[in-house]
């Protein structure tokens, strides 16, 4: 029968020597420090990247909303001033005012919309590109 390395043949107990226990932890810490010094690079490397795109969201985002509420409040103001002088020059049964202040808030809308969904398709690129490098 042949001797397995660490089984006490009196007790059948796994007992490693001193130098085999201390290879063992000494291969568990290296390990452990491996795993502990990529753990920290991914956090530095997603803190680099948190910062690099932290200005550029901020500022963009804020943008955005202006872009967004403009896009919405001018055609519908110059659909209510378009009607309003039409209701002055052509009174008629029906408002124009009315009927063009909702289509300027309609077409502002659908304005918004397009830039809501172009800066969407932007923000999920850029995060892929992230993600893939």
């Amino acid at each position: 029968m042949t001797e397995k390395p660490g089984i006490n043949k009196r007790t059948g107990k796994n007992e490693l020597s001193k130098q085999e226990f201390s290879k063992q932890e000494l291969s568990k810490k290296e390990l452990s420090k491996k795993e502990f010094s990529k753990q920290v690079g991914d956090m530095a490397e997603r803190k680099l990247r948190a910062q690099r795109h932290i200005s550029r969201t901020v500022w963009s985002g804020l943008g955005m909303m202006g872009l967004i509420g403009w896009s919405v409040a001018m055609p519908t103001l110059l659909g209510t001033a378009l009607g309003l002088w039409l209701d002055k020059r052509n009174p008629g049964e029906h408002s124009w005012t009315l009927a063009l202040l909702a289509i300027g808030l309609g077409l502002g809308c659908l304005n918004a919309w397009r830039w809501i969904v172009k800066e969407d398709g932007e923000i999920h690129r850029d995060e892929s590109e992230d993600n893939h490098e």
